[in-house]
């Protein structure tokens, strides 16, 4: 079963000092050789990871990413689309555009599970129905 990893997991793994560190990393290694993510979440971890903890930090961390940890799933034009769409669906939602391509990829592949400590991933609903709601760990 396929999880796709939010920036905030890969994140509060990485930094020892973030309040999901312990949570994040071992959500991670239970999770080893299921992982997916995107080309967004990577850039969007990369600005977070310089901003707090350096250039080269962020530089090691992400480049990890794709060669090691998770299958990295580049966001197409239609998933931007799907994105802006969902943003005209809950307008009234702060809804970042990284968190909007997540889901659209992961709907794409048909990911249910996600592992995220951002609170949108368990608002966000969709299906015929717009009821369902990704099961979000840890």
């Amino acid at each position: 079963m396929p999880y796709f990893v939010d920036t905030s997991v890969w994140y509060a793994a990485a930094d020892s000092d973030d309040a999901g560190h312990e949570r994040a990393a071992a959500v991670l290694r239970e999770c080893s050789g299921q992982l997916v993510t995107t080309d967004h979440i990577v850039i969007e971890l990369w600005l977070l990871a310089r901003a707090r903890l350096g250039k080269r930090v962020a530089d090691q961390l992400t480049s990890a990413i794709p060669a090691r940890q998770a299958q990295l799933e580049i966001t197409r034009a239609a998933d931007l689309e799907a994105a802006l769409e969902i943003g005209r669906r809950y307008a009234d939602r702060d809804f970042s555009l990284t968190d909007r391509t997540s889901w659209a990829v992961m709907l794409r592949l048909g990911v249910q599970d996600a592992l995220s400590l951002d609170a949108d991933y368990s608002v966000f609903r969709f299906g015929p129905d717009g009821k369902r709601a990704f099961r979000v760990r840890p």
